[in-house]
């Protein structure tokens, strides 16, 4: 599709406003070029993950500024993150340890769940408070990672292999398209009832107890002569394979430590309302209230920030 973004996403910068008073409106965020002119930065985190480097800056005047690079261009995220001549840069994720050797030892190296931890609290009280003191906080990324927050404590409790590289992967596969944008375009679009087996194509109403319109399996009409179908109902198909196992997986777990919130972020959810309606659906099923971060790509970045001034 003509216009849409590669996986990874071309350079994006965004900028929000300082943290306003509590009883004051919160700030809109806008999307914006990219910055080409040098603005110099009291503070910068970065989470270099296994396919987006995210990077958050505080300016001066306290205001947030996020922007994405490709991980893979680890150069160049370090000669913006230099070229900010930030006091305090933090730095978290997989790439972390070969960033702060670029940056030439003038990086903190931060614990990843802690990043996540101390990012989506501060996303979350920006829009109004974490919906409870103790809750799932879900990193829908390449994979996804599952950290319990129990008030200040983070620690990973679980994930699963699944996330955005199975959505590109399968999409490449499928599809023949790794454009991220395009998958998530075409799955608004699409209608996974066409591709996937629903209970409702096994049993008649009644004669089991569940609900006719759940996926008994994945893609299984695909085996039962459905004909070839369409691309947008594959794109749907792939975002509800990833969104119903993600889900359940976290629900599982929550259920083991009587945890019911679910909080979730993470670039595969970045304008992707496709799994988002998913994760949502499958997780209030299964009783777990779900809630999704704003700029949730950016919470590890953020959250390496913080922990970095806090040092």
């Amino acid at each position: 599709m003509a216009g849409c973004a590669p996986w990874p996403p071309p350079a994006e910068s965004r900028r929000v406003s300082p943290r306003p008073p509590r009883d004051s409106p919160q700030p809109r965020v806008g999307i914006g070029a990219c910055m080409d002119r040098v603005v110099s930065a009291a503070s910068a985190g970065v989470d270099v993950g296994a396919t987006l480097a995210k990077i958050a800056w505080r300016t001066p005047e306290g205001a947030l500024e996020f922007r994405l690079e490709a991980a893979s261009a680890l150069d160049a995220v370090a000669a913006l993150v230099a070229a900010r001549d930030a006091a305090h840069v933090g730095v978290t994720g997989g790439g972390a340890t070969e960033l702060a050797r670029r940056l030439g030892g003038r990086a903190t190296p931060v614990n990843e769940f802690a990043a996540w931890g101390a990012g989506a609290k501060a996303l979350l009280e920006r829009a109004g408070g974490a919906p409870s003191d103790r809750y799932l906080l879900v990193s829908v990324g390449t994979g996804t990672s599952v950290m319990l927050v129990d008030g200040m404590a983070v620690q990973r409790v679980g994930g699963t292999a699944l996330g955005g590289g199975t959505v590109v992967g399968l999409g490449a596969l499928l599809l023949g398209t790794t454009r991220f944008e395009e998958l998530t375009e075409l799955a608004e679009k699409g209608d996974r009832r066409r591709v996937d087996l629903l209970v409702s194509d096994i049993y008649r109403p009644g004669e089991i107890p569940l609900a006719g319109d759940l996926t008994a399996a994945s893609f299984g009409k695909l085996a039962h002569g459905a004909g070839a179908p369409a691309r947008a109902d594959l794109a749907h198909a792939i975002m509800g394979l990833v969104g119903e196992n993600v889900a359940l997986v976290c629900s599982g777990i929550g259920a083991a430590l009587q945890v019911r919130t679910a909080v979730f972020g993470g670039s595969t959810l970045r304008r992707n309302a496709p799994l988002a309606g998913i994760l949502g659906q499958i997780a209030g099923f299964t009783g777990t209230r779900a809630t999704f971060l704003g700029d949730g790509e950016f919470a590890g970045a953020l959250g390496a920030l913080l922990l970095a001034e806090s040092a």
